[in-house]
């Protein structure tokens, strides 16, 4: 059965075989098998040829022919000028292009392919054998006719030639352009390993060329299966059709092949500079992380005072010899009131300039005179009010408040072995660092570098706890650590200051005054940035719980209003803190509960090592 040589069609018979010829090939796309007219008319071609490549046409027909076209072939078959093109194929004429050819013995049937200019399915280079043409018509246009002869012994050789056929068709791709050239075709490739199975199997085709010379086509196509069509399968990464299964697996796999052996050195080159460049970025997040730890750690040194810039004494000196500059204080006040310093912090006694005393027996008469809107006051011992000053602004109403504490000890009997006078700040800083030296808190101790005198550091709950724990003062913190109401409140901390106050004022009175003045101490309140004293508790009339507080922040002019009756009010108004106004995250309370023996103060310090405070809740 014939087989096309174009597109591997097989055909029942040679008419059939003609007239795919003519209407397949012949009336596609007509194009010069010579240069790349395409186009044009039959006739226009014709003479095309016959015109510009007649010495073309006279040179040896054994070279190699490749097809400039990429999608189909052009066949010629002899004609006089004067023939036309039908549909149906003259078969005459085809029969004298027969005999005008050199053919082998059994070309006699009628059986040989004519062809002229073909080209194979996609571009494939085939060396074909053909003799010089025989006859030219009559407007000089030689038609070259090749035949393609092919033997075939048995079928499994017959089917090893079609693999190899179509093997020669897939690797031949003059599509991809590259710069692999065959050096016995003109054909380009662009991956050199399909350059190397295109070169062996021109070599194949050399060496089975030369012993399989007999045999025609109608032998040939007795052992073909008989099929009227040709399934192709298109290649997935470079659209090449090929006619088997097989045949495509191949060609992938070389695809694959080349893919790897290409992309290993620049995959771990890839690998090694991507490597390169993460380690790069990790170590400049890094660097600029530690650089904005660094910055941190010197912010907070200058907020908490541990930045080496000075103490209460530089800070006072400072801020006078500023006033001077300004205007605000003669030169002659700037040193009287340094030697007033240097003496007050030579003794360690406070010098009582931003002292307010006198403040709860006001508070108790104006609770007498009004207040109807409360159902009880409760109000502290005697207290007086320390408010900060040039020297400690900013950073000591930690310092203050504990003067405040020791203000209303100073005049319980109970707690007559303390002091009798309230130290200076910078006395109180050295009692911290005693307390630390005999085993207090070691950890907050670590935190300052054991060292207080001559800086502004801040001190808190731990510190106060400290320090009158050596002076064998019983105390207690409670931690209020989280809101126990809405809106971040907390109204467990007013309950607890009224059970502190309230408990005591209980017990020798079934129902308690109105007012009642306690002889207990105020209540140390620390919160972040901040701290100030509890000195008293209002119950009103619906309930409601108000917290009286001291703030160092308040300055001694205004202070001195609550000892007024007409400017009371206002003073009272701005001591008042309702739960609403204190919406801190943490609050932390240290109260006062007696004094402590030798045993217990020793058994505190050890446990200090690892301070704990009760929690609320």
């Amino acid at each position: 059965m014939p087989i096309c040589d174009i597109c591997c069609e097989e055909l029942p018979s040679e008419a059939e075989m003609r007239t795919h010829l003519l209407l397949s090939h012949t009336e596609s796309v007509m194009a010069c098998p010579f240069c790349s007219l395409s186009g044009v008319s039959y006739d226009e071609l014709n003479f095309h040829i016959s015109t510009a490549h007649i010495e073309q046409d006279c040179q040896d027909t054994n070279a190699t022919v490749v097809d400039r076209g990429q999608k189909s072939s052009n066949d010629w078959i002899t004609q006089s000028p004067s023939s036309t093109r039908t549909s149906n194929v003259n078969v005459k004429n085809m029969d004298k292009v027969s005999q005008a050819s050199p053919q082998s013995p059994s070309q006699g049937n009628g059986m040989a392919s004519l062809i002229t200019g073909t080209s194979l399915f996609q571009g494939t280079s085939v060396s074909l054998n053909s003799s010089p043409p025989a006859a030219a018509t009559a407007n000089g246009a030689v038609k070259l006719v090749r035949t393609v002869q092919k033997s075939s012994n048995n079928p499994s050789k017959e089917r090893e030639d079609g693999r190899r056929k179509s093997k020669q068709k897939r690797l031949s791709s003059p599509i991809k352009e590259g710069c692999f050239a065959c050096p016995m075709c003109s054909l380009v490739c662009k991956d050199c390993f399909i350059l190397q199975e295109h070169v062996e199997l021109h070599l194949q085709d050399q060496a089975e060329g030369a012993g399989s010379e007999v045999g025609t086509s109608t032998e040939a196509s007795s052992t073909s299966s008989g099929r009227s069509g040709v399934m192709r399968y298109e290649c997935p990464m470079c659209s090449l059709s090929c006619l088997s299964s097989s045949s495509l697996q191949e060609h992938v796999e070389l695809h694959l092949e080349y893919g790897s052996a290409s992309a290993t050195g620049h995959s771990s080159e890839d690998l090694t500079l991507a490597r390169k460049l993460q380690e790069e970025e990790e170590q400049k997040w890094r660097e600029d992380a530690s650089r904005r730890e660094a910055e941190d750690f010197k912010k907070l040194q200058k907020q908490f005072g541990l930045d080496n810039s000075g103490g209460y004494r530089k800070q006072m000196e400072r801020n006078m010899e500023r006033a001077v500059s300004r205007g605000q204080m003669v030169p002659a006040e700037f040193h009287r009131k340094k030697a007033e310093m240097l003496e007050s912090l030579a003794s360690g006694v406070d010098d009582g300039r931003s002292k307010t005393s006198g403040l709860m027996g006001a508070l108790y008469r104006y609770y007498q005179r009004g207040a109807s809107d409360c159902a009880h006051v409760w109000l502290c011992a005697e207290t007086d009010h320390y408010s900060s000053s040039e020297g400690d602004k900013g950073w000591g109403c930690g310092y203050r408040n504990f003067q405040m504490l020791l203000s209303s000890l100073h005049r319980m009997e109970q707690y007559k072995l303390l002091p009798v006078s309230v130290p200076s700040i910078p006395r109180v800083q050295a009692l911290i660092e005693e307390a630390w030296g005999q085993g207090a808190d070691p950890q907050g101790a670590s935190n300052f570098n054991h060292r207080l005198q001559g800086t502004r550091a801040w001190i808190g709950a731990t510190e106060i706890y400290a320090v009158l724990t050596s002076l064998s003062v019983k105390a207690q913190i409670v931690d209020f650590h989280k809101p126990t109401g809405p809106g971040d409140t907390h109204p467990r901390l007013f309950e607890w200051v009224k059970q502190y106050f309230s408990h005591s004022a209980s017990r020798d009175a079934r129902l308690p005054p109105k007012i009642v003045l306690t002889t207990l101490p105020p209540i140390y309140l620390q919160h972040q940035g901040h701290s100030r004293s509890i000195v008293g508790l209002e119950q009103k009339v619906n309930g409601n719980l108000c917290l009286l507080l001291f703030d160092p922040g308040c300055a001694p002019g205004e202070m001195r209003k609550v000892l007024s009756q007409v400017t009371a009010v206002t003073m009272v108004r701005r001591m008042r803190k309702f739960p609403g106004s204190l919406k801190h995250r943490q609050y932390q309370v240290v109260a006062v509960e007696g004094l402590l023996t030798p045993e217990e103060k020793q058994s505190r310090i050890l446990n200090s090592r690892t301070l704990c405070a009760e929690k609320i809740p």
